[in-house]
């Protein structure tokens, strides 16, 4: 029955093989809304909280080409932008796709 919800819910915890990354700040509201997605369809990710930590987000920075707004997402190791990018992605169905592959 589980499985039957989940599927119909759009959650499939169990196909999820992607490495995933995210950068925050704890108040931003669109970190908070990527981070329900990503939580939505099972995905386990790695958060790095770079609140006021400018060496974290020079960092982020070079890993986003030069993004320095937040959050900044990857999927195995490859960015995929910030929260609208990630949403635009689940919308076209590609993202249950890019989360299922494994490095």
């Amino acid at each position: 029955m589980l499985n039957t919800i989940n599927s119909f819910l759009g959650r499939h915890p169990e196909k999820i093989n992607a490495d995933v990354e995210i950068y925050t700040w704890r108040a931003c509201p669109f970190c908070i809304r990527a981070k329900f997605l990503l939580w939505w369809k099972g995905v386990n990710f790695n958060e790095y909280k770079i609140d006021g930590n400018e060496t974290a987000r020079d960092s982020m920075s070079q890993r986003s080409n030069g993004k320095r707004s937040v959050p900044q997402i990857f999927i195995n190791n490859e960015h995929i932008g910030g929260c609208d990018e990630l949403y635009a992605l689940n919308e076209t169905n590609k993202l249950d796709t890019l989360l299922a592959v494994t490095l």
